[in-house]
């Protein structure tokens, strides 16, 4: 056999055991992913390797009443995967130069107490504020949705806070709702333009919004979120606090959110630096495996990863950037924990 020959015989070998190897990997991930699929509320999943998105697919349906399926292109309400988009609009005004993240929050909200005095915006990136949760200063009876001002008014009325801001760590959705206020009075754009101006546009994520219900766009795609209720699927789309923006406001699909994942490789759009400061470990959490930075845990194998739980929707982006690797699940249903599927999944492509 000449070597040529030999070459190209070794060549097709191996392509037929790397075919093999993705059937092989695909069957697996289907079963994984086996709790989407059927008849119910279901889920799009995104595995990027090397820039490639290697798994694009849906599960199951995005709308029961209309019997609409899912697609790589459903839009999900992110809920607190929405909190980096957030940190990055903040990161982007510091490179801007509009604000510091030393800025004591009171200088963009001078509505807060005297008791908030020494909390920082670097603190409510990092959850080490103090603040008081505003979902327990809701009231029992409220009916409609409450929006960021609402939330801003019940902060405001509390002047105490749980600990001395940069003391201790405590994830705060109330910080994150602020953090948006901080970036409209900032930049003097409504939040949801901001983030579409300077994030969502220039990634070309396209059909990628913060949803605002009183005042539209509406959510093209949408994928609708449902619980089980005695046996059977109920549409529990939105709760009092579904109206809220900077804490979970967003709306995207896996195919934007792989324009995302390519975007924090490089300097398009946050610095070196600002990549830097978001992607370090800044405060511990309960669990010694993990810190927070700014609207991402940290992993102590080098993953970024961030859930997103609200009513009907439960959401994960997990990252392996030294292996450049990212897995994304977005679900339409009130159960599940996407976060240890997302790492047994991302665990089929992670090189030893």
């Amino acid at each position: 056999m000449s070597r040529l020959l030999l070459a190209w015989t070794v060549v097709a070998m191996l392509g037929i055991c790397a075919a093999a190897q993705a059937q092989t990997r695909a069957g697996q991930i289907d079963a994984l992913m086996g709790r989407y699929a059927g008849d119910g509320p279901g889920a799009s999943l995104l595995v990027v390797k090397d820039g490639k998105a290697v798994i694009r697919r849906g599960y199951g349906y995005a709308n029961l009443e209309e019997h609409v399926k899912t697609t790589p292109a459903t839009n999900y309400r992110l809920a607190s995967v929405t909190k980096q988009f957030t940190a990055a609009s903040v990161l982007l005004l510091q490179q801007d130069g509009k604000l510091q993240l030393t800025d004591p929050v009171r200088k963009w909200l001078p509505e807060l107490p005297a008791s908030d005095a020494t909390i920082t915006i670097g603190n409510l990136l990092d959850h080490t504020g103090g603040l008081v949760d505003y979902e327990d200063l809701i009231p029992a009876d409220t009916k409609e949705q409450i929006d960021d001002a609402d939330v801003l008014r019940l902060i405001a009325t509390q002047n105490h806070l749980y600990f001395t801001p940069g003391s201790a760590h405590r994830y705060s959705n109330g910080g994150y709702v602020l953090l948006g206020l901080i970036v409209e009075r900032t930049s003097g754009m409504d939040l949801a333009d901001f983030m579409r101006q300077r994030i969502f546009a220039p990634l070309g994520m396209q059909h990628t919004l913060l949803y605002e219900h009183h005042r539209g766009p509406q959510v093209d795609d949408r994928a609708y979120g449902y619980s089980r209720v005695d046996g059977k699927w109920l549409r529990t789309d939105q709760s009092v606090t579904s109206a809220t923006r900077g804490d979970g406001g967003v709306y995207t699909s896996i195919d934007d959110m792989q324009k995302w994942d390519a975007a924090l490789y490089d300097d398009r759009l946050l610095s070196a630096a600002s990549r830097q400061v978001a992607f370090s470990a800044h405060e511990p959490l309960d669990d010694p495996d993990f810190s927070y930075g700014y609207g991402w845990r940290i992993g102590g194998d080098g993953s970024l990863w961030h859930s997103g739980e609200t009513m009907g929707f439960r959401n994960v982006i997990v990252r392996w950037p030294q292996q450049h690797l990212t897995v994304v699940i977005l679900s339409n249903r009130n159960h599940g924990r996407p976060y240890p599927l997302a790492v047994t999944i991302g665990q089929l492509f992670l090189t030893p």
